[in-house]
């Protein structure tokens, strides 16, 4: 045993695993120590501490990786000081070659810095509406809250992007025949009995919204959280159905009268 630890490749071999194992248990401490720090915070906050944990926990790893690959050959006797000057020299030619995962990145920290959202929240970007997963050093990942699906975002791809509020907009239609004061009795029941709906916080009518080509359009609000955004429609349009259907109204649309001489 004396003689296998005198061995410069079994020393080597050793420390090399040594401080794999050192820079393992460090990334544990303090990731630990983070999930521990984020408990004392209140629902929102905790939320953005989630995101920064996420994104400390991405630049940690790297940072770890790169300083255990110069130990590991500092400890196997390469010269880690004309590395670094290698590196510096290739870092340019890398800079341009990776400049889009640079700017991915650069958008990861001004989204966090700049609060344009955080974990937990739904977001719209392009064709998809979905609740941020997490905020990672180059992509944005949500569940889109209509497939279900989780997509992947580059964050440099991130240009307009709108944070969904709790409030969903539904115009009824009612026919011009009806009276508004009739209309708005309506209405009332459509209010009480979409607040009555789990998902739901709040119902509102508002008012007459627009008057269409062949209906009278009256505007209610209903307030609900984002993630739950597309099935309280729904819910909410089947109560506005049942009411008109109750009332034996008639939802208006077009019509196209044909003469023939």
């Amino acid at each position: 045993m004396n003689n296998l630890w005198d061995s410069l490749w079994f020393r080597r071999i050793i420390w090399s695993v040594a401080a794999v194992f050192v820079a393992w248990l460090i990334y544990a401490i303090i990731t630990k120590i983070f999930s521990r720090y984020m408990k004392h915070f209140g629902t929102r906050k905790s939320q953005k501490a989630q995101t920064y944990l996420r994104l400390v926990k991405s630049v940690l790893r790297y940072v770890l990786l790169v300083l255990v690959f110069f130990v590991i050959l500092q400890i196997n006797g390469i010269n880690i000081t004309s590395v670094v000057a290698g590196v510096g020299v290739l870092g340019a030619v890398f800079g341009l070659a990776l400049q889009d995962s640079l700017k991915d990145i650069f958008r990861g920290f001004d989204i966090l810095s700049d609060d344009y959202y955080k974990v937990g929240d739904v977001i719209r970007f392009g064709n998809y509406e979905g609740q941020v997963l997490a905020i990672g050093l180059k992509t944005t990942k949500l569940r889109d809250i209509n497939s279900l699906n989780e997509v992947s975002i580059a964050n440099r791809a991130i240009e307009h992007v709108e944070v969904l509020s709790k409030m969903i907009n539904i115009d009824v239609p009612m026919p011009y025949e009806l009276s508004k004061k009739k209309a708005e009795e309506v209405l009332g029941e459509m209010v009480e009995k979409i607040s009555a709906i789990e998902a739901v916080e709040k119902c509102e009518y508002r008012g007459v919204n627009n008057f269409g080509d062949s209906a009278m359009k009256y505007h209610i609000k209903v307030f609900s959280a984002p993630v739950n955004r597309v099935q309280t429609r729904r819910d909410a349009l089947s109560m506005i159905m049942e009411v008109l259907e109750e009332r034996k109204i008639a939802v208006p649309y077009n019509q196209l009268d044909v003469h023939q001489k």
